[in-house]
């Protein structure tokens, strides 16, 4: 028998998305305290959606929830920027291949790339690189296999937040975005395949080069 997912209550849910927009925006950075009442004000709900949204965020990795230190945004370094990359590595471009094979639509792919392009601050910029991302993998044929990646997605967007605070590269992983997405609409699985591979691994060895390393050595 199948289970079904239980709903989030919309309180929970309008909270989750705040706060984690907050987190991929820079709004909120990492290892800065979330306070359940502070965060409620702002919100303006009661603790309550704002405690099961923290645990839900805590879920996908993008907060730390610590008995005596409370919550946090998670803190980024390179081993988890290594770690995440690694399993977008293993997967994102076979789900890439996979989804060219099939013929599927990149309309949304050519769409969030033409909305980071008209992107105005960070914050846009990031959300529609994410949108990207997901939209090249999403139409893969294995809903699992999307469901793996959709489970990396907000770390891996929380790691490009931290890496372009420090050093803005938004335009080079621009032109490798427009190039992914070229091969792909050519039809070029293999290709496409490739350009993902290589831009993935290409930011976290700019961005976190003791990740490197520290993979070798392994």
């Amino acid at each position: 028998m199948t289970s079904v997912p239980t709903p989030i209550p919309s309180r929970t849910q309008f909270v989750l998305e705040g706060i984690k927009h907050r987190i991929l925006t820079g709004q909120l950075t990492p290892g800065q305290a979330l306070v359940e009442t502070e965060l409620a004000a702002q919100f303006g709900v009661s603790k309550t959606p704002v405690r099961e949204a923290l645990k839900t965020l805590a879920g996908t990795g993008l907060v730390v929830m610590n008995q005596y230190k409370g919550v946090t945004v998670r803190m980024v370094d390179a081993d988890m920027a290594r770690e995440v990359y690694d399993v977008r590595l293993l997967l994102e471009p076979e789900a890439l291949r996979r989804s060219v094979r099939r013929g599927s639509s990149l309309d949304t792919a050519r769409e969030a790339l033409e909305r980071a392009d008209a992107a105005t601050d960070t914050a846009q910029r990031s959300l529609a690189n994410r949108e990207f991302h997901r939209s090249l993998y999403v139409r893969c044929g294995n809903p699992l296999l999307g469901r793996m990646l959709d489970e990396v997605r907000d770390q891996a967007a929380l790691v490009s937040a931290v890496a372009w605070a420090a050093n803005p590269s938004w335009e080079r992983e621009a032109a490798e975005h427009r190039e992914i997405l070229r091969l792909a609409l050519d039809g070029d699985s293999d290709g496409a395949a490739r350009a993902l591979h290589s831009h993935i691994a290409s930011f976290v060895q700019r961005a976190f080069p003791e990740a490197q390393g520290k993979g070798e050595q392994e």
